[in-house]
């Protein structure tokens, strides 16, 4: 081993010392009218190249490897562009003019397969979302992309866990089955993830399994989220928003360079804070008040041209004052919308930390990049929260056992090398490293009180204590490339292999009201371990009929990790049941396009989807436990178009459209001591039909002063959609208006915004016994930005 180690540190050193020829670029921005743009940021693509033009326009990089590159410019109020030019010694200097955000869409990068490149090359079904994008959105929480990315649809159950659905691929089990990655770090599960939108620079959202470069729980797509990073240029913003119901948001952050050219600082965070939409009428008072904190810190430092260390550091601090708010069926939520009953009233506290420490080198002959994070998460109620969601005193559920219980923790690592940014060879390639360890120790109690025959107990004034130690490790090795055949064809292959083991003990204790202690053992302390592999290979072929219009055919495989059923109080019902890992393969043809000089992008994209070992989901109650197993085959198709334009200066229209229709070809349920065959119903949190149609006008209204008036609507359709694996929980197809209005001041805007106007009564999410969860009602607001 110490002898491999030796080995890889000399490759290593050799590729990063390789002597080069090293030369510098200098060039000027300027606009249409030939005036100089000031603080636009020029960068190198997958380097650590990045600068910003003088007053004059002016820029200069040096130390720069000889070669040809692709070149990202940005501006406030300039359409994104990319630019491909040669380096060398003789070179002269460049001259870039941009176009107004106005008349022309953004040239997009995306980090999507782990290296820069511009979205509309890429041969796969990716969205993104830019900052300014998130503004015009309105977006504060990734749930809020329902709609936006075709056949996306997410939603939070009652406590701030979203589960999200793409192309009929949902998460039905604790392993979520699309990943979220924020800044690089995988967000592990459902519980770790930090759903709140803080200080973001753009959003890509990739559809379709991605577990060649993603590996685990990547099997629906992927969502990755980057936050903006600190650079040399002094900057911030400050933001207000009040709203309906209470609505308070408070978000401020700044990036300075603490030593120049070497170190620098980021810095956000957003306080949130709202009344309940809901009303407990038990006890006549408000139900799920809520506020959150939640902060971004950034550490970068530029050793020299060619390294980089960034440390970072997120946190949420989430309250929720009446966790699950849920109408105990479907005619009961839509009889008194945004109505309950509940005799216990409970305090979710949720904290939630995320740490990483990534290094980055630029080279020659090769880019390495290491990332390593830790996560943890402690979420727990201070009182007992109702299990029966009713005026009973029947069900309560307990899990305040102190620190050292419901605490997660993970470590992740991940090393990667990859091809560098020039433009001469014919290949593209990255490979690399993977591993995490996973501490997850859970204690929870379901109380049983006086009202407990009403629920089908025999006794009551007593507690069923589970306890539930899981440790699992896992580790795996991919690898990704590309290689451009001529002008027209390209070809990339994939393949990654993943290990991990899981290993879980599981204990049942009886603990009368009257005793301190348990009395005795429901469940012995037992124990049990797994381990799985998996293989996921990719295939795509390219084909460009120009620079800007290419069709793409695409094969892969995703996969969701397998493991082990949960203990509750129903003794018919075994624990550790080992349930396998999900595979599915996945066809896709797509079509790619950007004409009348990147004023009109047009996408369109069908897939055919297999998932194979279906981990289906049936919740145990009171205790309010799933148990997972594999019983069926699903196979979900459909067509998505993306289209944006900009028809005349200062309109910008988008529309997104999906159709998908994901049945069960397998799906033979054990219930009651006879097998349901559900065949041909349809999958769980997904719409048949998701459109979003969005038109923004900017008209400025003093050109000189910089005073321009924005007027913006949006509406969405989602079709038909059912919450249980029998489709009898049925959401009909409903539509949402959203609009956001305003005037912008140079750098201060004052917007006021509205969402869901008609005041639409929907499902937004639905547990199979029938509880309830609807959607957000109407609200309204202002929101006052600054950026400085």
């Amino acid at each position: 081993m110490k002898r491999l180690l030796f080995i890889i540190v000399i490759c290593l050193t050799t590729l990063f010392s390789f002597s080069q020829q090293r030369v510098e670029i200098r060039g000027t921005v300027v606009n249409a009218a030939s005036t100089p743009v000031p603080a636009a940021t020029v960068h190198l693509m997958n380097t650590n190249f990045t600068t910003q033009t003088s007053t004059r326009g002016v820029f200069s990089i040096r130390d720069v490897p000889a070669g040809s590159y692709r070149v990202e410019i940005t501006a406030i109020g300039y359409a994104n562009t990319i630019k491909t030019f040669t380096v060398s010694e003789n070179a002269e200097a460049l001259s870039i003019v941009l176009t107004e955000a106005a008349r022309q869409l953004d040239a997009v990068i995306v980090t999507a397969q782990k290296r820069e490149e511009a979205l509309q090359q890429i041969p796969a079904s990716i969205s993104s979302i830019s900052s300014r994008k998130v503004d015009q959105y309105r977006l504060w929480n990734a749930r809020d992309l329902t709609g936006i990315v075709p056949n996306l649809y997410s939603a939070d159950p009652g406590d701030a866990r979203n589960v999200t659905s793409i192309r009929g691929i949902t998460t039905t089990s604790y392993d979520p089955a699309i990943a979220t990655y924020i800044d690089g770090v995988n967000q592990f599960g459902l519980d770790t993830y930090i759903a709140q939108l803080i200080d973001i620079d753009r959003i890509e959202i990739l559809r379709g399994p991605q577990g060649t470069l993603y590996g685990r729980n990547a099997m629906g797509g992927v969502i990755n989220i980057i936050t903006r990073q600190p650079s040399s240029v002094p900057n911030g913003f400050a933001e207000i928003n009040v709203g309906n119901y209470g609505q308070q948001r408070y978000a401020a952050g700044f990036q300075a360079p603490l030593v120049k050219d070497k170190l620098y600082l980021g810095v956000a965070e957003v306080y949130d804070t709202r009344n309940g939409f809901y009303r407990n009428d038990y006890y006549n008072t408000r139900f799920e008040d809520q506020h959150s904190l939640t902060g971004n810190y950034t550490l970068r430092y530029q050793a020299n041209s060619r390294w980089v260390f960034s440390g970072n550091v997120k946190h949420q601090l989430n309250r929720n004052n009446g966790p699950f708010p849920l109408a105990s069926d479907v005619q009961s939520a839509f009889a008194n919308p945004f109505h309950l009953s509940q005799d216990a009233v409970s305090k979710m506290v949720d904290n939630t930390l995320n740490a990483s420490f990534s290094m980055n080198h630029t080279g020659k002959n090769v880019n390495f990049s290491a990332q390593t994070s830790y996560q943890s998460n402690h979420r727990y109620y201070t009182k007992p929260l109702d299990g029966d969601f009713s005026p009973i005193d029947g069900v309560t559920v307990v899990n305040n056992y102190g620190n050292k219980w419901n605490k997660l923790k993970v470590l992740t690592q991940e090393i990667r090398l990859s091809s560098p940014n020039l433009k001469n060879s014919p290949w593209q390639w990255t490979a690399g490293l993977y591993a995490f360890y996973q501490d997850n120790p859970v204690k929870q109690g379901t109380h049983f009180g006086k009202d407990a025959a009403l629920v089908g107990a025999p006794d009551s004034f007593f507690t069923v204590i589970g306890t539930s130690k899981g440790k699992n490790f896992g580790s795996a090795l991919f690898g990704q490339a590309t290689y451009t055949v001529n002008d027209q064809w390209s070809i990339t292959g994939g393949l990654r292999y993943d290990y991990e083991f899981k290993k879980q003990s599981v204990l049942g204790e009886y603990q009368p009201d009257a005793s301190p202690v348990p009395i005795f053992n429901t469940q012995a302390d037992t124990s049990s371990k797994t381990h799985f592999g998996a293989l996921s290979p990719k295939l795509i072929v390219d084909y460009k009929f120009t620079d800007v219009q290419h069709v793409y055919a695409s094969y892969s495989r995703g996969f969701r990790a397998g493991g082990f059923t949960q203990l509750s109080s129903d003794p018919s019902v075994p624990p550790l049941f080992a349930y396998k890992p999900e595979y599915s393969n996945n066809l896709e043809l797509g079509f790619k396009n950007s004409l009348f000089d990147q004023r009109l992008i047009a996408n369109l994209s069908f897939f055919y989807t297999e998932v194979n070992d279906v981990q289906v989901p049936t919740l145990v109650l009171p205790d309010a436990v799933t148990i997972t197993r594999n019983a069926g085959k699903l196979i979900s198709r459909g067509v998505e178009l993306e289209f944006q334009a900009t028809p005349v200066k200062g309109l910008q229209v988008e529309w997104n459209f999906g159709i998908n229709k994901a049945t069960y070809d397998v799906l033979k349920l054990s219930q009651n001591g006879t097998v349901n065959n559900l065949k041909g119903k349809r999958q769980l949190f997904t719409p048949d039909v998701t459109s979003m149609l969005a038109a923004q006008y900017s008209l400025p209204l003093d050109k000189k002063a910089e005073v321009n008036l924005l007027l913006r609507g949006e509406w969405f359709y989602l079709g038909t959609q059912y919450f249980d694996l029998a489709n009898t929980i049925r959401q009909s197809p409903y539509q949402l208006l959203n609009t956001r209005f305003g005037i912008s001041y140079k750098s201060y805007e004052l917007m006021f915004w509205g969402r869901n106007l008609s005041d639409e009564k929907y499902i937004s999410y639905a547990f199979d016994f029938g509880a309830v969860h609807l959607g957000n009602p109407k609200t309204v607001g202002v929101t006052f930005k600054a950026r400085f």
